[in-house]
């Protein structure tokens, strides 16, 4: 269980969570009949290895909840006290994120992602309150609020998908908001900017794209970075992230411009593999692949990634210096743990 109160929530995301948060994608068995715990704990390893704080256990694949909740107590025994695992709030309805949440709570996770499920169809901004206020209320742990424009709200509700002042009065009525990923009205950076200046002082400001997390670190404080596909780069990320902290702005900067032919390659991917508002876990998985994580074959239905995209984001990370595998593109869908 979490090692503080809910009514503590904030404080300790204030001294706890800093650093970057990467992502885990649950890997199965080969027959695709059970989760892989050999492969899970290769993963949760080298996320340690490469310097991240913690890692969110993605549940936007297909997997059950018991199924899950196992994986994250796989993870949080591997990882002990080295990692803040984070449960990933994303189920099909109210209920069942109820559930998930405090199984997850059961298992060991001490913060969550909160996310809406594709069927949550909100007309007015006390929709959102209700069902946000409901999942917080049922857990003890520290949630982080996710305003994005993967929901779809902007049409109807805000262009920055959750506004401000919904955001004030969620933080005034559940204490254990305690962090916010700032990605509302993406791409655009007003939201982080508006979060930080509003908010900054009561919860944790997160900025999770690695892209504008370096940029603007060199201008105002970002102690978080959660939680994203950050294991594309390797350690790269947590080792910015760093710099940035000791305020060695040109050696953070050097590494931008490091990244960049990766980081470029990445976006111009972006709209063919992660489109319905929906991010390819696929992809997701085959970018930590090529810096030594398992990698391995995911259930249906799953979106695909074919040659052409994991060659270019193979060459992209060659392009920025770095070392991806050379291993045959068909050792991914094998992975490098195979049971």
């Amino acid at each position: 269980m979490a090692g503080y109160r809910r009514n503590e929530a904030r404080e300790w995301a204030r001294e706890k969570l800093v650093g970057v948060v990467n992502c885990t994608i649950p890997s199965f068995t080969s027959d695709l009949t059970r989760i892989n715990e050999a492969a899970i704990r290769h993963d949760t390893r080298l996320a340690i290895e490469h310097g991240f704080m913690g890692t969110l256990g993605v549940s936007e694949v297909s997997i059950t909840l018991p199924e899950y909740l196992d994986f994250l107590r796989i993870i949080k025994d591997e990882a002990g006290e080295r990692l803040v695992v984070t449960h990933h709030a994303s189920w099909n309805n109210l209920d069942q994120n109820i559930e998930a949440v405090r199984g997850a709570e059961a298992a060991g996770a001490e913060f969550v992602l909160l996310s809406y499920p594709p069927n949550f169809y909100p007309e007015s901004e006390q929709d959102i309150y209700d069902y946000t206020k409901a999942v917080c209320d049922a857990t003890n742990l520290a949630v982080m609020l996710f305003p994005m424009f993967l929901w779809g709200f902007s049409s109807r509700i805000h262009p920055s998908d959750i506004p401000a002042s919904l955001i004030r009065r969620l933080l005034d009525d559940c204490p254990n908001i305690a962090a916010i990923k700032a990605e509302g009205g993406f791409p655009s950076i007003q939201s982080v900017i508006e979060c930080d200046r509003l908010f900054g002082k009561e919860v944790v400001i997160s900025m999770p794209i690695e892209g504008e997390l370096i940029p603007l670190s060199q201008i105002m404080p970002i102690q978080l970075s959660a939680t994203s596909d950050h294991e594309y780069y390797g350690p790269l990320i947590p080792q910015v992230f760093t710099l940035l902290r000791e305020g060695k702005f040109d050696q953070a900067t050097t590494i931008y411009w490091q990244l960049h032919p990766a980081r470029k390659i990445k976006g111009a991917l972006g709209p063919q593999m992660h489109g319905g508002n929906f991010i390819n876990r696929q992809a997701w998985k085959f970018q930590g692949w090529l810096q030594g994580y398992n990698g391995g074959p995911l259930r249906m239905p799953t979106q695909r990634i074919h040659d052409p995209q994991m060659t270019a984001l193979r060459k992209g990370l060659i392009d920025a210096g770095l070392k991806p595998s050379m291993d045959p593109f068909r050792e991914f869908f094998v992975g490098r743990n195979p049971a």
